[in-house]
């Protein structure tokens, strides 16, 4: 009567396992379906990747600041133009006590004119300025190519994940139908009795389990192609396909040349470099505070009444006026003491800073690198690992059915042997994701 119900229970839930994989066709069916190889995601990702646009569009606004600071060297020219109304002029010539006399003068007055300023030297202000806007622009730079490294590695993370789960979905399809050969075969062994009922429902349970798994696997499958998705800027419901490509395994330098071409390439030291010259360049701007400025003015005008020289008179005239124009701050050799240790200051921690991230940037590609030669190894022995998963197997299952060996070890000798396969694929699309991060640490990718 139990071995009844459990029959009954595991062909309910092959019905739902059934159901189950229908749905999931039938919504993939819906979906668009992409092509894709690693290089085709990255070259999506540096178009459709919103971090991405975010910082094309700050190093678009950093390269501007550095034409507005250029343009600022330019002569500052100025037009202006006023017409005034002026009341009689009472004079008090007996004291406020009496009338006053009412002194007639011209009420409507009319101005107009250009004026102009051409900074000479401002203790070299104006080209520090262009300066700290090349290196902001910079810096803006190395941040986008960070940016797109950095969103490059993480597509590059979904789309091993992806494939390492389709290779896991046909590993596990290609296992259930091996088990399901094998569960055919027992059965017959006990319609012959030859063995025991419940050895039948023992595997009939571990495939229902390969199924649900199967089930899972598909589930991960459809989870990161929406993930995907998001980097490509296509539809989430779209389903991504790796194409197949060989595994980037290809032989690496030293670590000592790869340390050395991650400190010149590593983001963080070049963003770190560009610190240290804005703290330097800082200095130089607080010291031009106590410099004094010369520049060119000018001055043109067209006005009426002519009150500029006595005696005035009620006419049109022009006027025009040029000279230079010098002034020191004074008050700047007492005010800068102060801003100019901050600014030193400043300069000292960029430096120490520098030196910290280039520590850092020493134990990241030494990690990386070790990480991927460990897992270049472990491909090795979990090829080894499977064969012999493999060998096993096909041992216990002839022991099995001469009657020498108990369905537990038939069954931990096939799960066994898909473990190790799953390892072994595992391993591989690892090995290709350290390649990666070496790169990403090398400031590479």
């Amino acid at each position: 009567m139990k071995s009844g119900i459990l029959v009954c229970s595991l062909a309910l839930i092959l019905s739902g396992f059934n159901v189950a994989a229908q749905h999931a066709q039938h919504t993939s069916a819906k979906a668009d379906t992409l092509y894709l190889s690693l290089n085709d995601v990255w070259e999506l990702t540096n178009v459709q990747s919103k971090e991405v646009q975010l910082q094309n569009t700050e190093s678009l606004i950093r390269t501007q600041n550095v034409l507005d600071a250029k343009v600022e060297r330019f002569p500052t020219l100025t037009v202006f133009a006023s017409v005034d109304k002026a009341t009689n002029m009472p004079i008090y010539s007996n004291g406020l006590g009496n009338k006053p006399e009412q002194h007639d003068v011209i009420h409507t007055l009319y101005n107009s004119g250009a004026s102009m300023y051409f900074n000479l030297y401002d203790g070299n202000k104006q080209n520090l300025k262009i300066q700290e806007a090349k290196i902001l622009d910079k810096r803006a730079a190395i941040a986008k190519q960070q940016t797109q490294s950095e969103i490059r590695y993480k597509a590059a993370q979904l789309f091993l994940e992806l494939q390492k789960s389709m290779i896991f979905k046909q590993v596990i399809i290609n296992d259930i139908a091996d088990q399901e050969k094998q569960l055919h075969e027992v059965q017959q062994f006990y319609k012959n009795g030859v063995i025991l009922k419940s050895d039948v429902l023992r595997i009939e349970l571990e495939l229902s389990k390969r199924k649900m798994s199967l089930v899972q696997i598909e589930n991960d499958i459809l989870i990161t192609n929406q993930q995907l998705s998001f980097y490509l800027g296509s539809n989430e419901n779209s389903i991504v396909i790796p194409k197949t490509e060989g595994l980037a395994t290809n032989q690496i330098e030293s670590y000592d040349e790869a340390l050395k071409v991650a400190l010149v390439n590593a983001f963080k030291q070049q963003v770190s470099e560009q610190n240290v010259e804005l703290s330097e360049l800082g200095i130089k701007k607080i010291k031009a505070n106590v410099r004094p400025s010369i520049g060119v003015t000018g001055n043109f005008t067209f006005a009426n009444p002519q009150i500029f020289l006595y005696p005035y008179n009620d006419s049109w005239y022009t006027l025009g006026l040029v000279g230079l124009k010098a002034s020191f701050p004074i008050s700047s050799l007492y005010h800068n003491t102060h801003k100019l240790r901050k600014a030193k200051l400043e300069y000292e921690k960029e430096e120490i800073a520098h030196h910290h991230i280039t520590d850092q940037i020493k134990q990241e590609v030494k990690e990386a690198y070790l990480r991927y030669e460990e897992a270049l190894i472990l491909i090795d022995v979990n090829e080894k690992n499977k064969q012999f998963a493999k060998e096993n197997a096909r041992i216990i299952k002839n022991t099995y059915f001469n009657k020498t060996a108990l369905v537990t070890d038939l069954l931990d000798a096939d799960i066994q042997v898909l473990r190790t396969q799953f390892e072994l694929e595992a391993s591989k699309i690892n090995a290709q994701n350290k390649y990666y991060l070496l790169q990403l640490a090398k400031g590479i990718l």
